[in-house]
């Protein structure tokens, strides 16, 4: 059922001017971590951005990275991808809400993000997302904040 529900993208935004974007990404599951990163880097390229990748443990470690490099300035965006897959205890449901909360405030504080932390019940479901010639979830990511970084300068005065 929900293969042929057909989804729309908007085409990625033009931003003028100088565009930096920070990747953090959480390599847990290396295959995976790669293929988003790839696709990420992809679509932040083809709209000319320049980006830079960091590496954390794991996906409770993003938002904070993000937050540390947001101190800083030094980048228009964030791009946040990682993967968290369903196991035996509640800790899927402590990483994937808090890691997704954290980074909502700081959406709420004005920083850029586009979330692409795979929340997935097992690795199949990981590897279609992430394939960057698959559903590309990096890629959207990517796409996603690279369109809060234009709604934001267009509403700066």
């Amino acid at each position: 059922m929900a293969a042929s529900i057909e989804h729309h993208q908007l085409p990625l935004p033009r931003i003028d001017g100088n565009l930096r974007l920070l990747i953090v990404v959480a390599p847990y599951y290396r295959q995976v971590a790669d293929g988003l990163v790839a696709g990420a880097r992809a679509v932040a390229e083809s709209a000319g951005a320049e980006v830079d990748l960091v590496e954390v443990p794991g996906a409770l470690e993003i938002p904070t990275a993000i937050a540390l490099a947001a101190a800083g300035n030094l980048y228009d965006g964030y791009v946040a991808l990682g993967c968290v897959v369903r196991g035996e205890t509640t800790h899927y449901d402590t990483v994937c809400n808090d890691s997704s909360r954290g980074l909502t405030l700081l959406g709420l504080q004005g920083h850029c993000i586009g979330n692409g932390i795979l929340t997935v019940e097992n690795l199949p479901q990981a590897e279609v997302r992430a394939d960057p010639q698959g559903q590309n979830k990096g890629g959207g990511a990517a796409a996603a904040a690279l369109h809060l970084i234009a709604l934001k300068r267009r509403w700066q005065v």
